[in-house]
C-alpha cells in the first residue's frame, strides 16, 4: 500500500519529502517533527496498539509487545518515525 500525506503548502511538503512512513498506521499518525535537520513521521503510540488490537486481532500484550519489538525497536535510518507516548500528565514550573 502507498501512503501519500497531503500537506498544508509546497513549502512544507518539501521539507518532509524524505520522510518515513509506518505502514499501517496511516490512522496513528500525528504529525511531522525535525531532530537534527532531519523529518521525522511522529504516531501515536496508543493508536498503533488499537490498530494492532482491532485489525489484527492481537490481545493487548501481543499488540504492546509487537509495538515494543518489531516497531518500536526497529531502526530504518536517519528517518525512521517516532512514536509518542504521553506519559507526562502535567508539567509545573518550579520558581
Amino acid at each position: 500500500m502507498t501512503t501519500k500525506v497531503v500537506y498544508e503548502d509546497d513549502e512544507v511538503a518539501e521539507m518532509f519529502e524524505d520522510v518515513l512512513l509506518a505502514d499501517g498506521f496511516e490512522a496513528a499518525l500525528i504529525g511531522m517533527g525535525t531532530q537534527f535537520n532531519r523529518a521525522v513521521a511522529i504516531y501515536d503510540w496508543d493508536q498503533c496498539v488499537d490498530i494492532l488490537v482491532h485489525r489484527d486481532q492481537m490481545s493487548e500484550e501481543e499488540a504492546v509487545e509487537f509495538m515494543d519489538f518489531n516497531v518500536t525497536g526497529a531502526w530504518a535510518g536517519n528517518n525512521t518515525p517516532i512514536f509518542l507516548r504521553a506519559y507526562v500528565k502535567n508539567v509545573e514550573r518550579i520558581q
